[in-house]
């Protein structure tokens, strides 16, 4: 193991030296025996690294002539090495964290919670072309359907931007998104999303694509030290919450059924504690920076949380009806029907995909 990863790191330093142009196409790399001496390594690993290289392209090597820089334009081979120094920095994270005892599947699940976090921090801007811009509401199932999207629309990028729903719909009125993902509730119908897509956009046709019902509730600890049974705990002195930030509909939830129940949000010890997503916010109470968020159960199943169910939401995928006819938009509506879609993301936990992939059409 440990020679395999010293012949990684050298084919990733001569990748650097190409990448900083200190290697131009056409130069001819050290000799074996040279750069075994600088490494105080064995010729054998030496060879593997340049065999590695040759195999991705970078290099070639040519007998009595030796092992030279891949003879193509600096632009040719700028995107095959970003991928491949990409590769080889994810091998080097796995030998690491595989050392420490991390399993596969742990790995892999960090790192797609990781994504969600960032692309909760990102901005819905520079899209390139045969990219699908999603802005809406973090779940965990949308992120889900990125790592499906090469097979579901071919050619073609889901480009995720978590900001919330009110966020969400009002990119689409500004044509800064083709898709929003919303689960807001409105107290005077009882029902999700349709209100809100009326009153954020008016006078426009919107497809609303189920993705899920899901449940919401209280995640705690495991063992719930604290005792939280339901809302009305939070207030108890002492307690620490972390909430969602302003325009996420789980906090439009939240603060209804706070004025329903009398409680004050200034009682709420970490009510202006804001976390962008429901697994950043799972995070904060797997780390015990807190003590209870309110956040959908597969986020709390992410990290080993105890979960106290509160009610089951609706998450759909507002589109409008200009944006419907294109082609990745109805291989995702398609994909959403089938029975694969339906398993992958009930096995995330906290779902019902009885409707997933049901269409309803809003006309004002």
């Amino acid at each position: 193991m440990a020679k395999q990863h010293l012949y990684h790191q050298i084919a990733e330093s001569i990748r650097q030296d190409i990448l900083s142009q200190s290697l131009r196409s056409g130069d001819r790399l050290p000799p074996v025996r040279e750069l075994a001496e600088r490494w105080n390594c064995t010729v054998g690993t030496i060879q593997r690294a340049y065999e590695l290289l040759a195999a991705e392209g970078v290099v070639t090597s040519r007998p009595g002539q030796g092992t030279h820089v891949a003879d193509v334009s600096p632009l040719a081979q700028s995107e095959p090495l970003r991928r491949a120094q990409l590769v080889h920095r994810a091998e080097s994270f796995l030998l690491d964290v595989l050392t420490a005892g991390y399993t596969e599947a742990e790995v892999e699940h960090a790192l797609r919670l990781a994504l969600d976090r960032w692309r909760a921090a990102g901005q819905a801007t520079g899209w390139p072309a045969q990219t699908l811009r999603f802005v809406g509401s973090h779940d965990p199932a949308i992120a889900l359907i990125t790592s499906h999207f090469a097979g579901v629309a071919p050619n073609y990028t889901l480009q995720l931007s978590f900001v919330g729903s009110v966020g969400g719909l009002t990119a689409l009125a500004q044509n800064q998104a083709d898709l929003a993902g919303t689960h807001l509730w409105d107290a005077a119908s009882g029902t999700y999303n349709v209100a809100a897509v009326k009153q954020l956009l008016p006078g426009k046709k919107v497809a609303l694509l189920t993705l899920a019902h899901r449940r919401l509730g209280l995640a705690v600890l495991p063992g719930n030290p604290r005792g939280v049974a339901g809302l009305a705990d939070l207030a108890t002195p002492g307690l620490q919450f972390v909430n969602r930030q302003p325009g996420a509909g789980t906090r439009v939830w939240l603060d209804a059924q706070l004025e329903r129940l009398g409680i004050a949000p200034d009682s709420i010890a970490g009510y202006t504690t804001e976390a962008a997503t429901h697994t950043e916010a799972a995070r904060n109470i797997a780390e015990q920076q807190a003590d209870a968020a309110l956040i959908i159960e597969s986020a709390a199943l992410s990290y080993g949380l105890d979960f106290i169910p509160l009610a089951t939401e609706r998450y759909d995928l507002a589109i409008p009806a200009e944006v419907w006819p294109r082609p990745p938009v109805q291989s995702l509506a398609r994909w959403l029907g089938t029975r694969a879609a339906q398993q992958a993301i009930a096995a995330l936990g906290g779902y019902d995909v009885t409707e997933t992939g049901r269409i309803r059409w809003i006309e004002q």
